[in-house]
């Protein structure tokens, strides 16, 4: 399975005033990780360079948190594709502060290439093809 686990180091600067993190940084955390994910193909850049695309966007995102996450926590992220469709994949993540729940996440993706009136959303099956050979699924 496509899967990618990060670890993240909490620190003061996460955190808003109620000394819990700010939770953009949630989508911050999810987007690194699918990144992380990328990593071991030769990152983003690489993959757009070899697939002829502008870029892996978001077409969506959503969150719900589950337990505060604290300055000092060390998190525990992990990704991995739900779904594949012929123009988006779907991700879910979790987020756990040892064995607390802390939240769950999706992402739909696009991979983004020029078209006649800008950019729209292009076909994944290389990009698939390309995620199955290295994770084997």
């Amino acid at each position: 399975m496509m899967r990618a686990t990060n670890p993240v180091q909490v620190v003061f600067g996460d955190c808003d005033p109620a000394a819990i993190v700010f939770y953009p940084n949630i989508f911050r955390w999810m987007d690194g990780a699918f990144h992380h994910m990328l990593r071991p193909l030769g990152g983003h850049q690489y993959i757009c360079d070899a697939l002829g695309i502008v870029g892996i966007g978001l077409v969506e995102v959503g969150a719900r948190f589950r337990s505060p996450i604290r300055d000092g926590d060390t998190l525990l992220v992990e990704g991995h594709v739900t779904e594949w469709a012929r123009r988006t994949l779907t991700l879910s993540y979790t987020g756990r502060v040892g064995d607390n729940l802390a939240f769950e996440g999706t992402e739909v993706r696009c991979l983004f290439t020029r078209g006649e009136n800008g950019i729209v959303a292009g076909d994944t099956t290389d990009f698939r093809e390309m995620l199955s050979r290295h994770y084997g699924g």
